[in-house]
Order: C-alpha cells, then structure tokens, then sequence
C-alpha cells in the first residue's frame, strides 16, 4: 500500500505484521478461559500450536495466523485494486471466494456467524445489499485494519464512508461500524504520527461517527465501552483480570473491541501486548489481532522482535504482509 515516508512505511508494516502476530498468538487459546489458558501455557511467552482437543484450530503448527489475517489481506487486495476505494459487491465476491478456498484448504471455522450468514445471503442474491442487516460481531474490525493504512485520520468523514463500505457486506450495522470505524481510526493516527495520548479520543469520535450508519441491533454504546474499559484497565492492579471478568471476550464488537482498546492502551511494549491479549483466551486471536494492528501502527515493526516476526513468517510462507503493507 502507498504509505508515505517518514516512518510512516515502518508503522503500517507494524499495523499488518501486529496484526498477524496477534493473531498467531492468538489461534491456540481461542475459546479456552484464563484459568485454562494459563493452565496449558503458565507463561505464555512464544507461539505456540493449537492443542489437539482445540474446536477451532486442533494441532494447528505454532505461528500459524487464523481467518482474521486472511480477510485482512482479502480487504487489502480489494483497496490496492481499486485505488482505495471498495466495491461492496466485489468484496463480497472476494470474500466468499475465499471462504470456499479455505474451507476446501481443510479449514474448520473459516467465517463467524455473520459473515456465514451474510455471504449465504450474498450467494443467494448476488448482492451484498441487506446481506450484513444482522451482522453486529467483531469481523469487521478483525479485518479493518488495510484501512487505517490508505487512510489519514481527516477527515473522519472520508474514514468512515470507507469503513461502512468495507463493513457493508457482512456487518452493515451500527454497533460493527462503530466498532470498526474505532479500530481503523487508531490505526490510522498511529501511523501519521498522532501522540499516544490524542489516539483514544481520535478513536471514540470515530466509533461515534460509524454507530451513525448501517442498521440498528439491540446493544451498547460501542463508544462508551472502549472509553470505561480503558479506564478500568488503567486503575487496574490486575487489567487482565478487570478485562475478562467485567469487559468480556466475546465475538461480541461491544466486548472485544473495548477489550483491544484497554490492552493496547495498558501496556507499553507492543510484543507484550499481543501476548497479553492472546492469554485472555475467549476469542482472543481476534482481540490479540486488533491489538497488534493498533500497536503495531503506534510502533512500526521495527518494535516487534525481529525473530518473532521471522517465525510468523515461516510459518506463513504464501502471505506477504510486508509487501502488502
């Protein structure tokens, strides 16, 4: 993607490389609790491969990125392709596309219940329109964050038309596109550059502006929720204990993506970020994903260990996130 310099290339490689490294992380510890996370791994410090009795990813190698990379770099295609912008009807081709080839792959969970739903409809119909109607989990900023990167921080306008498009064949509704429109403005602030301490308020502004479109389902102000969570987690001794226990780690956008926030605005080493949100467990490949974006973005990929982002990337031999990004 057509990042200008001034480290500014540096920080959207760290928000898709963060991304993948989070997610990596992530995918053996999704669905299990903390307590049996950390009963498996005492010290989550490395990859680590799904366990065999895993639902979602069983006996999977270690470092082995989930869906959520994989869609990222569908939406990343689609706005290299088309100069920046997105066909809603193109992406849901891509994207159902991609599903069929990894379900043919031997993948288990490839799409979350909206994206299944919503693609189901699209195949029906041939249009993405309404198909995203119901569609209020975390797919969409899981995928969001290729527009963090073409995008600039302002205007908040231009950066929400983007993300409702990209949002609109799955989760075309206000609770994703705040969600979204959150994760993707983060992204985009660290990468211009924006001090640390302006990024949060950037951010609830856009989740403000995205809860204005798409349809509405039953559900908290997504808003509201990033900002409590980021507060409770700093006044924290234990942010990890207050995020599982009152914030939630479900593919709900109204807990994972606070929970994101709240880590990505905790802690201060982005490599331990992503291993903090990978050892919440829940859907933690996905929280642990928008937590590496978000950071990555702030700090650049030179911030993530140079052998980590090495192991990601044998693991991964057909992405080319550098490239992408």
């Amino acid at each position: 993607m057509d990042v200008p310099g001034d480290g500014r290339a540096d920080r959207a490689r760290g928000a898709l490389v963060g991304l993948a490294l989070g997610d990596a992380l992530g995918m053996p510890t999704q669905l299990l609790s903390r307590d049996q996370v950390r009963d498996r791994w005492p010290r989550l410090a490395w990859f680590e491969a799904g366990p065999a009795d895993s639902l979602l990813a069983p006996s999977v190698p270690a470092g082995t990125v989930t869906d959520d990379t994989e869609q990222a770099l569908v939406v990343a295609r689609e706005l290299l392709e088309d100069g920046g912008r997105v066909d809603p009807d193109r992406l849901a081709g891509r994207l159902a596309e991609w599903a069929d080839r990894a379900t043919a792959a031997g993948g288990l969970e490839v799409l979350g219940p909206s994206s299944a739903r919503a693609l189901a409809q699209y195949r029906r119909t041939g249009t993405s329109v309404g198909a995203g109607r119901y569609g209020d989990t975390n797919g969409a900023a899981m995928r969001i964050c290729p527009v963090g990167i073409v995008c600039r921080p302002e205007p908040l306008e231009a950066l929400v038309d983007l993300v409702a498009a990209v949002d609109q064949p799955t989760h075309d509704t206000r609770i994703a596109h705040a969600g979204a429109a959150a994760v993707a403005r983060a992204v985009s602030a660290g990468i211009e550059g924006v001090a640390p301490d302006q990024i949060l308020p950037l951010a609830l502004a856009a989740a403000a502006q995205g809860a204005r479109r798409g349809h509405v389902t039953p559900g908290p102000d997504v808003a509201a929720r990033i900002a409590w969570a980021c507060g409770l987690a700093a006044a924290a001794d234990a942010p990890l204990d207050v995020i599982e226990l009152l914030v939630g780690t479900s593919v709900a956008t109204q807990e994972s993506v606070p929970a994101a926030f709240a880590i990505a605005t905790t802690y201060a080493d982005p490599w331990q970020a992503c291993l903090a949100a990978a050892a919440l467990g829940g859907d933690s490949d996905t929280i642990a994903a928008m937590v590496g974006a978000m950071v990555g973005a702030r700090h650049g990929l030179s911030a993530f260990p140079a052998d980590a982002v090495a192991a990601l990337t044998a693991a991964n031999p057909t992405l080319d996130l550098i490239g992408t990004a």
